[in-house]
């Protein structure tokens, strides 16, 4: 296919990022204006881009860069980079009466600084695929790449989605947009992909192609810190060029006229990793009919010079090597809660509670194995947490709780808190202990009920956020006072009366036990495992009741007697507190077993609902694959016919 400028395309290429819906209000400015600029103040735009006037561009046709040297950034250090000096160059502008703000070239760098952890920002980067799973993704590849004009390391992170069209790109490169309204989403603020890119690197270039009612583009932008700061720009100028196919020529056009697709390529082939416009269309051969490629170069050095991701310490992964922190003991340096912190691979296992088996996370060539923390657990159980605010029961949780497999031996403790399908607090410790109490435990649950921070490694300190603390703070210690004496610890129960071998802890059969925490929010404890957690067939205890709590159901508890252990009697026998008496209540225990068996069915119902959920969301995933790919292939078709009938007629005629 061959690439040519179409004349009366009229978009012009060249973005400059601006929060507000005027116009920059400075002569020689033709900034394109984002989608909610008004048509009047399209027409008030003069017809020079605001990035001609940081280059003029060669009159030839062909235009090429001159430097075998990709420019590096003033700075190599992320942490050092935000000193900015705009007297570089004479690119600041003077304001003309008019109201109007534009976004500086500084705020790249101090948007970025949210990502205080490097992995954090490669997981927005795969966000965005997952999101596009819904289009048809079936992948997506993190590994290492070269700038070819210098040689240095980048990082390449592609995916074969549904593409990003023109619009698509501004907004992507753009703040504040974003047209994901699923509630399966994971991205929402439309910040990630400027926060998490800058935090990797200076400058970033995205490939994308995108097709679409039988229109086919192709777009490339280039977000540049170096370029920004080397020239002494005072706003956020991004090149862009736009190509659309056209099947009667079977070739690419540009979209832009002449003078401006001229302007943008020559900052492109100036400042990007490529050196002229055969170099740039070239990344698209493996990107396919649909997809996104992002190339991150002039990646940020640590304090010892040194690049921040360290890709050549291990050939199948991507290491922090200041996160590396060794300890005497080989269980605990080897255990996924020490490792995920400086190895990429590992993160990226437990980045996701739920993963389509459509779809793969490719490293550096290895498929990443999907790991789901509660399989590192023993002893496990399942409490149902419903937090309320205002009153008003806001979700259903379910946290899966347990001993990890190497306890006691290991002192790790903590909760992996998800939030739609992603891990934001991974081994969130909430209990700190002087002695052993709490040794051991971990929990997973997927709390949609509380949002997370804009870099998605925290959660709004709001009130659900303070219940949800306290009551995983509850279930940790009773879990241990529960369970400590299975993996070796000593119970230091006083007095503990022993059960008589016919009776049985409630819950042994049907596994509920309801209560309420001291924040009044309703508790019970389950056996049957929650949407993307494994079924065990571990034994369920029932945990410690507290004092203050009283049974959750009222009714029936108001006539049950338990006994000073917390055991209740099933069957037809009550025990008396503080007597040996036995008495005949059979109305009662029927009753009391019937609710718990409609409880336990109910909740069954709910997983199988949900796991249906999933299976309905894979297959439509699949479906919307095959049904992209007879699109295309159809509109092969179309093109190979008019091939034919243009040859035909030229063999008449």
């Amino acid at each position: 296919m061959s690439y040519k400028t179409s004349a009366q395309a009229s978009h012009d290429a060249s973005l400059v990022v601006k929060p507000e819906q005027r116009p920059c209000g400075s002569k020689g400015n033709n900034a394109v204006p984002l989608p909610q600029d008004s048509e009047e103040e399209n027409r008030g735009q003069s017809s020079t881009s605001a990035v001609d006037q940081v280059r003029t561009p060669p009159e030839d046709a062909g235009v090429t860069s001159s430097s075998t040297i990709c420019p590096a950034p003033v700075c190599r250090q992320f942490w050092k980079a935000g000193s900015y000096n705009d007297e570089l160059s004479s690119k600041s502008q003077q304001p003309t009466g008019k109201n109007y703000l534009h976004v500086h070239p500084m705020f790249l760098h101090s948007n970025a600084t949210s990502h205080k952890w490097a992995f954090g920002a490669v997981a927005e980067l795969l966000d965005n695929a997952v999101d596009e799973i819904q289009n048809g993704a079936t992948f997506v590849v993190v590994d290492k790449t070269t700038n070819p004009k210098d040689g240095t390391t980048a990082l390449l992170v592609q995916d074969d989605g549904g593409g990003m069209d023109p619009q698509a790109m501004r907004h992507c490169m753009g703040f504040g947009f974003s047209d994901k309204k699923s509630d399966s989403a994971i991205g929402r603020y439309g910040n990630g992909f400027k926060t998490s890119t800058m935090r990797l690197g200076a400058d970033v270039i995205v490939f994308s192609r995108h097709s679409k009612n039988q229109t086919w583009t192709q777009s490339i932008g280039l977000l540049s810190y170096t370029y920004l700061t080397r020239t002494g720009h005072d706003r956020i100028v991004v090149p862009i060029l736009d190509y659309e196919f056209k099947a009667s020529t079977n070739e690419f056009v540009t979209l832009q006229d002449r003078e401006h697709y001229k302007s943008n390529l020559s900052i492109l082939l100036e400042w990007s990793p490529f050196s002229t416009e055969a170099e740039l269309l070239q990344q698209f051969d493996n990107v396919g009919s649909h997809g996104t490629k992002v190339i991150i170069y002039n990646l940020w050095l640590n304090s010892d010079a040194k690049l921040e991701l360290d890709v050549d310490s291990d050939a199948e992964d991507i290491l922090i090597e200041g996160n590396i922190k060794k300890t005497g003991c080989k269980i605990m340096n080897d255990h996924i809660a020490t490792r995920f912190s400086y190895s990429l691979r590992v993160y990226l296992s437990i980045l996701y509670l739920r993963i389509p088996e459509t779809f793969k996370i490719v490293l550096r060539g290895k498929v990443v194995e999907h790991h789901n923390v509660a399989d590192d657990l023993k002893h496990q159980q399942y409490i149902l947490y419903k937090p309320q605010a205002a009153g008003h029961e806001e979700a259903e949780v379910v946290t899966t709780i347990g001993f990890l497999k190497e306890a006691p031996k290991v002192n790790l403790c903590g909760f992996c808190v998800y939030h739609k399908n992603r891990l934001i607090m991974p081994f969130w410790q909430v209990v700190r202990y002087s002695d052993s109490r709490g040794r051991g435990v971990v929990g997973a649950l997927e709390a949609n009920f509380v949002e997370p921070t804009h870099n998605k490694q925290d959660f709004e300190k709001t009130v659900l956020l303070q219940k949800l603390e306290k009551r995983l703070k509850e279930m940790t210690v009773e879990y241990w006072n529960c369970h400590s004496v299975l993996i070796g610890y000593k119970d230091l129960k006083k007095h503990r009366q022993k059960v008589p071998q016919n009776l049985q802890p409630v819950g042994r059969k049907n596994g509920n036990v309801f209560q309420k925490n001291s924040a009044g929010d309703s508790v019970r404890q389950t056996t049957s495992p929650p949407p993307g957690f494994p079924a065990v067939s571990a034994e369920p205890v029932v945990l410690e009741k507290r004092k203050e709590h009283p049974d959750l159901v009222a009714s029936a508890a108001s006539k049950r007697k338990v006994g000073s252990d917390g055991f209740s009697v099933p069957g037809h026998i009550r025990v008396e507190q503080g007597s040996a008496t036995w008495s005949q209540d059979s109305e009662t225990a029927q009753l009391m077993d019937e609710n718990k068996k409609l409880r336990a069915k109910c909740l069954d119902h709910k997983v199988r609902s949900q796991n249906l959920e999933l299976k309905a969301m894979n297959l439509r995933s699949e479906l919307e694959k095959v049904e992209s790919e007879y699109e295309r292939l159809m509109e092969e078709l179309q093109a190979v016919r008019k091939v034919k009938e243009e040859r035909s007629r030229n063999v008449n005629t």
